[in-house]
């Protein structure tokens, strides 16, 4: 796989599944012509008024997408570490599918403009 940010080869397996998650969760579904169901809501939820239900609606918004779209992990925990306009951080614990290794991923999403 490539990386997005420099077009070159991203070295390990991490690096691909790090930015395939953060690929999938920022993408809207809906906004890919061939691929009208890839992506999640998190884009259409980040800029929401904070209350219980926002938070419910984000924990679905993670795992229902990658447990259709990134098969190489299975998810075992996911914690939100901050909500805030126009960003969101993930922890993420999961197993890797084919080496069965426990993988901890911090995902960072920022979306939007940025000042």
């Amino acid at each position: 796989m490539i990386s997005k940010e420099t077009g070159a080869a991203l070295e390990t397996e991490l690096e691909s599944i790090r930015q395939s998650i953060q690929e999938i969760l920022s993408t809207p579904i809906g906004s890919r012509i061939m691929r009208r169901q890839f992506g999640s809501d998190i884009p259409n939820l980040i800029d929401q008024p904070l209350n219980q239900v926002l938070v419910l609606r984000v924990y679905s918004a993670i795992y229902t997408p990658l447990i259709l779209w990134e098969q190489r992990i299975s998810i075992e925990n996911i914690s939100i570490n901050q909500i805030a306009a126009g960003s969101l951080d993930v922890d993420l614990e999961a197993v890797h599918i084919a080496t069965n290794q426990t993988l901890n991923l911090n995902i960072p999403l920022r979306m939007g403009a940025t000042i």
